[in-house]
């Protein structure tokens, strides 16, 4: 039977949730954990992974914890890793703290974890229960779950839209069909994202940045779908601070060098296509967990139709642009409506004037 957990529990595991979002843009490639220690319904000590290399959350909560760790309860957002990384083993810590109970809310699916943590730490001799809050700490760490269950990033795409599935007028133009609130708030997005990714249209069309402007968040990756290497050295994408990643197909000896000298890491993909499947397949290899794709409607699409979108980012503007706007997504034609790609919404908020869904595959 699955453990019953009281009230205290909740709040206890409810709090470690919101310690561990503190890390929302700053743990990668680690996954976002929170732990509380608590004894006779009253927490003593908290703590939170900030960033790769520094403490995790349990070994923070304990070093506050002291003595008084000793036969309390650790509420945990993560499974306590068993294994020497950038830091010890937390499961080695809260045995050495004496810990009477270890609850956690998912098992951390990382091959070096997966099941050791919590087989270590009843090994001990303490009491572990798990589940708690759990759809609530998978939310938190859907980028890490995905690159360890599925070898690829999780995939999120924003688009910004008219009421009528339009992305620009006919000619390109496109600024700015949502409001400055929405761009805003897109700027969280990408904050915690582990990587942005575009493509050569997109950069040749719009000129974009793709960076946060939000203060002192690591910039993420910035990825460019570039087969034949036309991204403009002068390019705004390639300014720093930050890292740019260019994935091609042919190669051409002055672009290479060209690119290279602004600080541009190429990688070829000799004649193949830098399709969805092999980017994301290289993305997990560098520990992306989190993937924006900020394209247009042919590699946005592309995504879509390839089955590897997990999740639609949509900002819908209060607007019309007619039927001659270029459209949200390029799809091949469908013969009967039960072809039709179904999502389901699952989150809608207003943002200044304009309307942000969440949707996800249904």
């Amino acid at each position: 039977m699955p453990p019953e957990f009281n009230a205290f529990d909740r709040c206890a595991m409810a709090r470690a949730l919101e310690l561990a979002q503190r890390g929302l843009t700053t743990t990668q490639p680690n996954p976002r954990v929170g732990c509380v220690i608590a004894r006779g319904g009253q927490i003593i000590a908290e703590g939170w992974h900030e960033r790769a290399g520094h403490a995790h959350a349990e070994a923070t909560a304990l070093n506050l914890a002291g003595a008084a760790a000793a036969g309390a309860t650790a509420y945990v957002t993560l499974e306590p890793c068993s294994h020497f990384g950038r830091t010890p083993p937390c499961a080695d810590a809260l045995i050495k703290a004496r810990l009477a109970r270890v609850v956690f809310a998912i098992e951390d699916p990382n091959p070096r974890v997966a099941g050791t943590g919590a087989s270590r730490l009843r090994a001990a001799g303490i009491a572990v229960e798990s589940g708690l809050l759990a759809e609530e700490a998978r939310e938190l760490n859907v980028g890490h779950l995905s690159r360890m269950q599925r070898g690829r990033p999780w995939v999120r795409i924003k688009l910004a839209m008219s009421l009528d599935g339009r992305t620009s007028l006919a000619d390109g133009s496109s600024q700015w069909i949502t409001g400055a609130t929405a761009r805003e708030d897109v700027q969280q997005w990408r904050a915690r994202s582990s990587a942005i990714l575009t493509g050569i249209g997109t950069v040749l069309a719009d000129d974009p940045r793709l960076d946060v402007r939000t203060g002192a968040e690591p910039q993420p990756l910035r990825v460019i779908l570039d087969s034949r290497l036309r991204t403009p050295p002068a390019a705004r994408i390639l300014a720093k601070p930050g890292r740019v990643l260019l994935f091609g197909a042919s190669d051409d000896d002055a672009r290479h060098r060209a690119l290279e000298e602004q600080g541009v890491t190429i990688e070829l993909l000799g004649d193949a296509q830098p399709t969805p499947e092999r980017v994301l397949k290289r993305l997990a290899e560098l520990e992306i967990n989190e993937l924006l794709v900020e394209a247009g409607p042919t590699l946005a699409g592309a995504f879509v139709q390839t089955g590897f979108a997990d999740e639609l980012l949509v900002y819908v503007a209060p607007m019309l642009l007619g039927p001659q706007a270029r459209p949200l997504l390029a799809l091949p034609a469908l013969a009967t409506l039960a072809q039709a790609r179904r999502f389901t919404l699952f989150e809608s908020q207003p943002v200044g004037a304009d309307l942000r869904l969440r949707l996800r595959p249904a």
